[in-house]
């Protein structure tokens, strides 16, 4: 029995719109950056932890500029806070987003594969009656193996 995981039907028009949605989210928001490996690998990471950090070590600075050098760009630091905290939201949301596609996209595969496997074994169990032997041979080698031989002993 076919299992299906996901009775979705989705259509062009949907795919269509939902990619206009999302180049529009791009567009809106056209100042998003790409970091290469590099820099991704290099740069300071704020995780959990680190953010409450940085929340209230901001907040003291605002309220000590005078501490501060000037080579300390305080009013950029704000700013880039000011942005983080009306994206880190929509990164929820887009995240939520991702993971409803990846499960439906998992499940959609897991149902075909199931399918495709029941198919295969039907065809393993009569295919060569109704002339599918080469066809069942090709399908077959996804497995990546065929018989297997013992090795030769080596010689005394």
């Amino acid at each position: 029995m076919s299992q299906n995981l996901s009775p979705l039907v989705v259509t062009p028009e949907q795919v269509a719109s939902a990619r206009s949605l999302v180049a529009q989210g791009q567009a809106a928001l056209g100042t998003l950056i790409s970091l290469g490996e590099e820099q991704r690998k290099s740069m300071v990471h704020m995780g959990p932890k680190s953010q409450p950090f940085m929340l209230q070590t901001l907040r003291v600075m605002e309220q000590n500029p005078h501490l501060l050098p000037p080579s300390i760009d305080l009013a950029g630091g704000l700013t880039d806070r000011a942005a983080l905290e009306l994206l880190l939201p929509l990164q929820e949301e887009v995240q939520r987003f991702k993971t409803l596609l990846d499960d439906t996209i998992d499940a959609i595969g897991s149902d075909l594969l199931m399918l495709a496997l029941e198919g295969y074994a039907q065809f393993r169990l009569s295919g060569d009656e109704h002339g599918l032997g080469e066809l069942k041979k090709e399908l077959g080698a996804r497995w990546g193996h065929g018989r297997r031989t013992k090795p030769a002993a080596p010689a005394a």
